[in-house]
C-alpha cells in the first residue's frame, strides 16, 4: 500500500489540534466550575510542603495542565505569596495531578467521542444557565480530547508500514537516552505533556513502539513540560526563576533515577499490565502515575536541599514583597482588643510604606521606562490589596468585641485609613497603566513635561510619607504640614495643566501625550487628597471626607 504522506500529516496535525483544544476547553470549564478561585486555593492551603503537594494535585486536576499550575505557582512566588519550599510542594503535586489526563485517555471511549461532543454542544447552545454552560464546556472538551486522539491514531497507523520508523523505534528501545531526547524535544514543541503522552499511548496501543522504548519517551515528556515554567520565569523575580529551576531539577532527577533502574521499572510495569489486564493506553497511564508518585516520595524529604541547591545555582538577593500580614494575631482579639488595635495599626503603617514604595517605583518607571519598575509597582499594588482584605477582616473581628469609646474611635480611624491607602495603590496603578499606554502609542513627553511630572511626584511622595509618619507618631505638626503640602499639590496641578496646554499649542507634545499627562497629574492630586484624609484623623477632625 502506497503511503499518503500528506494525508497522514494532515490527519495527525488536525487530531493534535483538536486534542489540545479539548484539553484546554475542558480545563477552562473545570476552572469555571471550581469558581475560578485557583489563585486563592494555592495561597491559602499551602501552609507547608505536604499541603502544597495536595493542593498541586487538586489544582492540576481542575485545570488539566501541570504547566498551568506551575506557571501560576511561579507567578505567586514572584509576587511573594509563596515561599520557595511551598512552591516545590505544589510543583511535585502538579506532576502527580497531570497523570489524571493519561488515565482518562486510558478509559478508551473513543467510539463515543462524537456523541459526547454532541451532548456538550447541546448543553452549550440550548441552555442559558451558567453552571450548565460550564458542564457543557467540560463535556465538549472531553469528547474533543478523544476525537483528537482517534484522528492522531488513524494518522499514525500507516507508520507501521514504514521501515525507517520501525528502525527508529528499535533504536529507541536499544538507546534509552534517545527516547528521553525524543520525548523532551517533542514536548518542547507541542507545549503539552498531556498531548505527547496521549500520542505515546496511541503508538504503544498500535504496536509501533514497545515498552522498552515507550518508558524513556515518557521520562522525556516530563522533562519537556518544564519549559513552560522556564518561559514564564524569564524577566520575573529571582524567586520565580528559582521555582522554575526546581521544576526542571525535579523532573531531571526523577528521569535520571528511573533511567538507572529502567529494566526493573519495565518489568514492574509489564507485571502490572499482565496481572490487572490493562489495555495499552492504561498501561502507559499507570507508568506515568507510578513515575510521578514515586519521584515525589523519593524527593519530598529533600525539599530543603532542593531549595538550597537552586539558591546556590541562582544567587542574588531578590526584593521579595511579603504579602502576608506580620502583626495580626487573632489571639489578641480575644485577650485584649486594645492590643489587637495596636497590632492592626502596625500593619496599617506597614501597608502605607508599601504605598510609598509603589509611588517610588512608578516615578522610576516614568524616568527610566524600564518595565521592571512597572512590574514592581503592580506587585506592590497586589500586596496592598491583599493587606487591605486581611486588615479589614481583622478589624471586623475586633468590632465584634466590647470596645471603649476611645477604642471605637481608633478602630474607625484605622478602617478609614486602610481604605485611603488602598486607593493610593489604585492611583499609582492607574499611572503605570497610563505610562504603558504612552510607551505603546509612542506618545512621547517633552523634557519639560517629564520635569514637571517628576516635581509633582516628589511633592506627592513627601506628602504621603509625612501623613503616614504623622499617623504613626501622632504628630500634629506633621499633619498640619500635610494639609499645606496638599494645597500646594492642588495649585501645582492647575499650573501644570496650563503649562501643558501651552506646550501642546506649540506642538511640543502630542495630543495623546497631553491626555496622558493630564490624567497622571489628576491621579497624583487624588493621592494628595487621600494623604489629607489620613492627616485629618491625626488632628481629630471627625468631618473629614474620603475622596
Amino acid at each position: 500500500m502506497e503511503l499518503n504522506v500528506q494525508e497522514m500529516i494532515f490527519q495527525f496535525l488536525g487530531g493534535l489540534g483538536i486534542f489540545l483544544f479539548g484539553i484546554k476547553y475542558m480545563g477552562d470549564g473545570l476552572q469555571k466550575s471550581a469558581g475560578d478561585r485557583l489563585r486563592d486555593i494555592l495561597d491559602r492551603f499551602t501552609t507547608n510542603p505536604f499541603m502544597g503537594v495536595l493542593t498541586g494535585i487538586i489544582v492540576t486536576c481542575l485545570i488539566q495542565s501541570s504547566s498551568g499550575t506551575t506557571v501560576l505557582t511561579v507567578g505567586l512566588v514572584s509576587a511573594g505569596f509563596l515561599n520557595l519550599r511551598q512552591a516545590i510542594g505544589i510543583i511535585m503535586g502538579a506532576n502527580i495531578g497531570t497523570t489524571i489526563t493519561a488515565f482518562i485517555i486510558g478509559i478508551k471511549i473513543s467510539d463515543y467521542a462524537l456523541p459526547i461532543i454532541a451532548l456538550g454542544a447541546v448543553l452549550l447552545f440550548f441552555f442559558k444557565n451558567r453552571k450548565v454552560h460550564n458542564v457543557g464546556q467540560i463535556v465538549f472538551g472531553f469528547g474533543a480530547l478523544f476525537f483528537g486522539l482517534e484522528l492522531m491514531g488513524d494518522g499514525m497507523k500507516p507508520l507501521r508500514t514504514l521501515q525507517e520508523f520501525q528502525d527508529f523505534t528499535i533504536m529507541m528501545s536499544d538507546n534509552s537516552l534517545l527516547g528521553v531526547a525524543v520525548g523532551t524535544i517533542f514536548t518542547l514543541i507541542v507545549q503539552s505533556s498531556s498531548a505527547t503522552i496521549g500520542i505515546l499511548q496511541e503508538l504503544f496501543a498500535q504496536g509501533l513502539i514497545d515498552l522498552n522504548g515507550a518508558l524513556p519517551v515518557l521520562f522525556g515528556d516530563n522533562i519537556g513540560t518544564t519549559i513552560t515554567a522556564v518561559l514564564a520565569s524569564i524577566g520575573a523575580s529571582v524567586a520565580a526563576r528559582r521555582a522554575a529551576a526546581v521544576h526542571v531539577l525535579f523532573n531531571l532527577i526523577g528521569a535520571t533515577i528511573f533511567l538507572l533502574i529502567l529494566p526493573i521499572f519495565t518489568d514492574v510495569i509489564a507485571m502490572i499490565q499482565n496481572s490487572l489486564g490493562l489495555n495499552p493506553q492504561m498501561t502507559i497511564a499507570f507508568a506515568h502515575g507510578i513515575f510521578n508518585v514515586t519521584n515525589t516520595i523519593i524527593q519530598f524529604p529533600f525539599i530543603a536541599g532542593l531549595a538550597y541547591l537552586v539558591t546556590k545555582l541562582i544567587p542574588c538577593e531578590d526584593a521579595i514583597i511579603e504579602y502576608n500580614t506580620q502583626h495580626l494575631d487573632p489571639i489578641f482579639i480575644e485577650q485584649s482588643p486594645a492590643v489587637a488595635l495596636g497590632s492592626a495599626k502596625e500593619e496599617v503603617i506597614r501597608m502605607g510604606k508599601f504605598a510609598v514604595k509603589g509611588l517610588e517605583e512608578t516615578r522610576e518607571f516614568l524616568t527610566t521606562k524600564s518595565q521592571k519598575h512597572a512590574e514592581a509597582a503592580f506587585q506592590i499594588e497586589d500586596a496592598i490589596n491583599n493587606l487591605d482584605r486581611k486588615i479589614t477582616d481583622y478589624l471586623v473581628q475586633i468590632s465584634s468585641r466590647s470596645l471603649s469609646e476611645q477604642e471605637s474611635e481608633k478602630h474607625a480611624i484605622l478602617a478609614d485609613t486602610v481604605r485611603d491607602i488602598e486607593r493610593i495603590g489604585d492611583h499609582f496603578e492607574n499611572i503605570v497603566e497610563l505610562l504603558n499606554f504612552q510607551l505603546e502609542n509612542k506618545a512621547d513627553f517633552s523634557d519639560s513635561a517629564i520635569e514637571d511630572l517628576q516635581s509633582m511626584f516628589d511633592l506627592t511622595l513627601k506628602t504621603v510619607s509625612e501623613a503616614l509618619e504623622a499617623l504613626d507618631q501622632h504628630k500634629n505638626d506633621l499633619a498640619v504640614s500635610v494639609l499645606r503640602k496638599e494645597r500646594s499639590i492642588d495649585e501645582l496641578e492647575k499650573s501644570l495643566r496650563k503649562k501643558h496646554i501651552a506646550r501642546m499649542s506649540e506642538n511640543k507634545c502630542s495630543v495623546k501625550g497631553g491626555i496622558v499627562f493630564v490624567d497622571i497629574i489628576s491621579n497624583l492630586e487624588r493621592v494628595g487628597d487621600h494623604a489629607v484624609n489620613i492627616a485629618e484623623t491625626v488632628l481629630g477632625d471627625s468631618k473629614y471626607k474620603y475622596r
